[in-house]
């Protein structure tokens, strides 16, 4: 017989995990300091001439961000630190996450990677991605003798 520790609040936390993708941020433990592993909220959008990739990035300056293409997959990746701005502050309670980051998407074949921008403005950063002009197709009758 083996004996299993009761934890009043594991049914909440699976039905949390299982049900809820925003309740599944796992929290890790340094000290008294606690982080979460988190991603960044990311839009994208599609117009005749780019798609459009917008992340939103709270407190997060453009040195801390990277931008990386591999594979036709791009990468957004960084950190948000926490930074203490008055020493004389009391913080009672933080709610907003920390730590580093990354998101990956495929892009499709019609891109051109070379002509990729990224912005950042008011917590939000911004990766254009222009579409490249394939050539139409064209028919053609050809004759038969």
């Amino acid at each position: 017989m083996s004996l299993i520790r009761w934890e009043p609040l594991r049914e909440m936390d699976e039905f949390f995990r299982n049900y809820s993708p925003v309740f599944n941020r796992s929290l890790l433990r340094n000290g008294d300091e606690t982080r979460a592993v988190w991603a960044p909220a990311a839009n994208i959008s599609e117009t005749e001439k780019e798609y459009l990739i917008k992340a939103e990035l709270p407190e997060v300056s453009k040195e801390d961000v990277s931008i990386t293409l591999e594979n036709d997959v791009i990468t957004i990746s960084g950190e948000r630190k926490l930074r203490k701005e008055d020493k004389d502050e009391n913080t009672l309670r933080v709610e907003s996450f920390y730590g580093s980051f990354s998101r990956s998407f495929q892009l499709p074949q019609n891109v051109d990677v070379a002509a990729i921008k990224a912005e950042s403005k008011d917590g939000v950063l911004r990766v254009r991605v222009p579409k490249k002009v394939l050539p139409q197709s064209r028919s053609i009758n050809i004759e038969v003798k």
